[in-house]
């Protein structure tokens, strides 16, 4: 294949987000193929010799901000906050070109930020640059606007047609799920092909090591305790309230562990969690500032374990989400070898369940009938071996890498022709 260079666009390219893991994945199956990639984005945490730094990018930008405020705070949108809209879409214009000449790039893949309107000036600049330069680009969506409530009333209709998505021939569209494919097709007439999230899983997860043998003394969980795993944001839509209920109903001495905390959407369902484990007696511990992606230490000289880590001393992951753009965690877990309490939300059902996956299931509340299932798994050594061997056989089969390179393989000619 001949080799391309190949440049990431996005507001924040760094941290554990599933927008950044996913384009971290697919730059390295992309560069496993022969090619080279680079990043410009807000925030990044990739190669410094490959990457270009552009604040205004990122959408916590104050100009961007106000923009955003601007277009989604009222029905009438103000003559200020056009103006600053274009003053910004001029120099991210620009900063597009720089990187895009700097690095001698064939192609861009904007990752999301042609589908939410986080950054309304990014998406404007990014749409205008390919109409005037004719680059070609992959626009990788995962959350359109109008799949999220706050988005319903607006000033910026003309943006959001403009820009999130633009229909242009130059651009192939990438969707994490079905129902998207479908929605963009009937919304904007655009076609798009569907890649879902993917794991590694022609490389198995190293063995466990030993380090996290002092986890349970480290936060205080009595050695007795199953450990259940929600590996999820402390935020609503992942429906944590259920797996309170669970680890409740198990009537086994269990402690809840959620892997990490709100971030920047409030504090008040994690209050609300608090408040619910309180009464229902189920001891939840969130420790999201000891658990990374990559083990290390706190400011204050603490451990901080890996994700990895966790996953392999849990006894079993619950995953009751409402609403998922596709399911990270779902896939994490199948990797982990897991068994998996899962809540049946719409993609799940749509392109995850028919595929044959062995889980525990309930429909958007729990039954004495989930409650049964799970602790006849956490009993049955032999039976949770069985189910979890099952998933790691479809996860490769359906969403590995190698399932993804062929994917990337034929957007690629679809853009480049043969030659690629």
């Amino acid at each position: 294949m001949e080799a391309k260079r190949i440049g990431f666009v996005s507001t924040r390219l760094a941290g554990t987000d599933g927008v950044s893991l996913e384009a971290s994945k697919l730059a390295h199956v992309l560069e496993r193929m022969g090619h080279q990639c680079f990043f410009m984005a807000g925030e990044l945490d990739t190669d410094p010799s490959r990457s270009l730094l552009v604040p205004s990018c990122h959408f916590k930008h104050p100009g961007v901000l106000e923009v955003y405020d601007g277009c989604f705070a009222n029905s009438k949108r103000l003559p200020r906050v056009s103006r600053k809209c274009d003053d910004l879409k001029g120099v991210l214009k620009q900063s597009l070109r720089d990187f895009v000449d700097t690095y001698e790039l064939d192609l861009i893949i904007p990752e999301n930020a042609l589908t939410i309107p986080l950054n309304i000036p990014l998406g404007l600049a990014i749409t205008e640059y390919l109409l005037e330069f004719g680059t070609p680009a992959i626009a990788h969506h995962h959350d359109f606007y109008w799949e999220r409530s706050r988005y319903t009333r607006n000033a910026c209709v003309d943006y959001l047609n403009a820009a999130f998505p633009p229909r242009l021939t130059t651009i192939q569209h990438m969707v994490i799920n079905s129902s998207q494919a479908e929605q963009l097709t009937l919304r904007a007439g655009i076609s798009a092909t569907v890649v879902p999230n993917v794991m590694d899983f022609g490389n198995p997860p190293r063995p466990v090591d030993g380090y996290a043998d002092d986890f349970f003394e480290q936060m205080g969980i009595p050695e007795d305790h199953r450990l259940i795993l929600q590996p999820t944001r402390l935020i609503q839509r992942k429906g944590i309230e259920h797996a309170v209920e669970l680890t409740h109903r198990l009537d086994l001495p269990a402690t809840l562990l959620i892997s990490h905390s709100s971030g920047d959407e409030g504090d008040d369902y994690a209050i609300r969690i608090r408040e619910y484990s309180e009464v229902m007696g189920v001891n939840t511990i969130c420790c999201g500032d000891r658990i990374d992606d990559e083990r290390g230490t706190t400011a204050d000289g603490k451990k901080v374990y890996s994700l990895r880590d966790v996953f392999g001393i849990a006894d079993i992951v619950t995953y009751p989400s409402t609403v998922e753009g596709f399911g990270n965690a779902f896939l994490e877990a199948v990797y982990y070898r897991k068994p998996i309490v899962v809540n049946n939300y719409a993609i799940y059902d749509l392109d995850i369940r028919p595929k044959g996956f062995r889980t525990i299931e309930m429909d958007h509340y729990m039954t004495s009938n989930t409650v049964r299932q799970a602790r006849e798994v956490l009993a049955n050594k032999e039976l949770a071996e069985e189910m979890v061997e099952i998933n790691y056989k479809l996860g490769r089969r359906y969403f590995s890498y190698e399932v993804l390179e062929q994917q990337l393989a034929t957007l690629l000619m679809n853009c480049f022709g043969r030659s690629c």
